[in-house]
């Protein structure tokens, strides 16, 4: 909604830079403000070592109240939540994907689009992207993915907010060998498909990654290192949410392969790249491939450089 994007004054900091200049975010996080809209975040809100206002970010239950507060206050979106365990995302850093994807569109005016079709291949349990899209530009969205359990929890969500339900549907992929297959459906057409592709080859990579994530937390505490050997993933995530065989790398393959064959029913195909090393042989495969057009969309947050990588066969 357009609304949204008319930007609360706010006392905060300017901790976030580098977000897209239409991101609420880009003031930091307010947080007595958040405490007023989402009371159950106040017991999380202490003065960090520099004095000002924060969260235990290693502590999952306090990122995902952060995340409910900020849906609530920003997005209006109620009583969200996910399931132990689940991937908790950075909103600051999704709803850029959003604001770059409406860009991408040609759109970048904050009004409303109800015209506009986005599909986020494996929405997890948060449907964080779609949720976004919705409020924030009034998109319809449809989100898919292979766990029954995690769309179950997205269900709850869009059953919870009303204004959500004509915007928001959900669908079941049956095949794990398939991403567009059995999803967009004879005739059906999307201006644009999303994809957080899970990150790690295997659970050992994904917990490896998890206790480095803790480690560098605990230094900026001025901590030697985290204080248990067999962390929780602070971030969360449950099966294919972190990983699959072949990791990032052949999950965009899969995905770039798959794309030819949806070429005519969808006009950008889109996905974070979090490995620098997978961009260049991604790019290769989507020329050979035959797309007119390719985009590398560098999205920043703080000293964090990610990127959407863009393609287009119309």
């Amino acid at each position: 909604m357009s609304t949204l994007h008319r930007r609360e004054k706010s006392q905060a900091k300017p901790v976030r830079k580098g977000l897209h200049p239409r991101n609420l975010h880009n003031e930091g996080y307010d947080f007595p403000a958040l405490v007023e809209s989402h009371p159950a975040l106040a017991p999380h809100v202490k003065p960090n070592a520099h004095g000002d206002l924060s969260i235990e970010f290693a502590d999952p239950l306090a990122v995902k109240t952060l995340n409910a507060a900020l849906l609530s206050r920003y997005y209006n979106i109620a009583d969200w939540d996910i399931p132990e365990g689940a991937l908790c995302p950075p909103i600051p850093g999704r709803a850029d994907y959003i604001d770059y994807m409406a860009d991408l569109l040609g759109l970048g005016t904050g009004l409303e689009q109800p015209s506009i079709k986005l599909l986020d291949i494996g929405t997890g349990a948060n449907g964080i992207y779609p949720l976004l899209a919705c409020q924030i530009y009034g998109w319809q969205c449809v989100g898919s993915d292979i766990n029954t359990q995690s769309l179950e929890n997205v269900a709850t969500i869009i059953a919870n907010n009303p204004t959500l339900k004509d915007h928001f549907t959900l669908c079941t992929q049956h095949d794990k060998n398939h991403i567009f297959e059995g999803i967009i459906e004879a005739g059906e057409f999307f201006d644009v498909s999303v994809c957080n592709p899970p990150f790690h080859a295997s659970p050992d990579e994904a917990l490896k990654r998890s206790r480095l994530k803790l480690n560098n937390l605990a230094r900026s505490r001025g901590e030697q290192k985290a204080k248990t050997d067999s962390p929780t993933l602070t971030f969360g995530g449950l099966g294919a949410e972190l990983w699959c065989k072949g990791g990032e790398q052949l999950c965009l393959k899969k995905l770039i392969k798959e794309s030819q064959v949806y070429s005519t029913q969808c006009r950008w195909f889109t996905s974070l790249v979090s490995k620098t090393d997978n961009v260049k042989p991604a790019k290769k495969l989507i020329r050979k491939l035959g797309a007119v057009d390719i985009r590398e969309i560098e999205m920043k947050q703080g000293n964090k450089i990610t990127r959407v990588l863009a393609w287009t066969f119309i």
